[in-house]
């Protein structure tokens, strides 16, 4: 018959081995996570700078790029002005401002964009489309006419 003291032991011996494997597992998560942070943040600060680095004004106390007037920090769709056309935005908004500009101010809704731009009509790709569009009203590309119904702003083609 085994003696009190060696069965405490024995499973004190086993939740140590577990803690250990847990302490390792963290590190390891808390490792993939941190650099999914600093991407973030890298990818972040690269999108607030602006296009062609060396030509970009610099504040003369730090050495630092100055940020384009209407960028938006970690965002891929700028805030529209006089003078910018919609080759600037990433291809997957572009595509978007092209469905639109096509026609003629008539409103579309995120079923029918993500129709028009080859992807299954499934909640997701809806959402994803929804999201975009969203972000381009935000910005002044676009405007929603009704809530879900998306268009090109009266007198200004996007296309690229």
């Amino acid at each position: 018959m085994p003696s009190v003291m060696g069965l405490l032991e024995e499973r004190e011996r086993a939740a140590r081995q577990r803690v250990e494997i847990l302490q390792a597992e963290l590190r390891d998560a808390e490792a993939t996570w941190q650099r999914f942070v600093t991407a973030r943040e890298t990818v972040g600060q690269v999108l607030a700078e602006p296009r062609g680095r060396e030509n970009a004004p610099v504040a003369a106390s730090d050495e630092r790029p100055v940020p384009v007037a209407g960028a938006v920090p970690g965002s891929v769709v700028p805030a529209r002005r006089a003078g910018l056309e919609a080759a600037v935005l990433a291809p997957d908004y572009r595509r978007l401002m092209d469905i639109l500009a096509g026609r003629d101010g008539e409103a579309m809704d995120c079923r029918q964009l993500a129709a028009a731009l080859g992807l299954a009509p499934v909640p997701a790709k809806v959402e994803g489309v929804r999201s975009k569009a969203k972000r381009l009203v935000v910005r002044g590309w676009l405007v929603e006419q009704s809530p879900g119904m998306f268009s090109v702003p009266a007198g200004r083609g996007g296309g690229s």
